[in-house]
């Protein structure tokens, strides 16, 4: 099954493919390369795999309250 790649790198995903792989609009996608070099389409499932960002969510520890943030940015004490 093949697809043309627009002019700003943009194609199509054949209906089959994703009636197959449960792909609806607002579903998230992952390429990933196969040990034999070939590029595979993944449907990325809600906890599959976190981003690198969502996994250093919440590593900061307690940070200051928006009261505190709001105290300091207007000079109060």
């Amino acid at each position: 099954m093949a697809a043309t790649v627009t002019s700003k790198g943009q194609v199509t995903i054949p209906k089959p493919v994703r009636d197959l792989l449960g792909i609806e609009p607002g579903s998230k996608v992952e390429f990933e390369r196969a040990p034999d070099g070939r590029i595979v389409l993944v449907k990325v499932d809600g906890d599959r795999r976190p981003s690198r960002f969502a996994r250093l969510r919440g590593h900061a520890g307690k940070g200051l309250s928006t009261d505190a943030i709001m105290a300091l940015t207007r000079g109060d004490s």
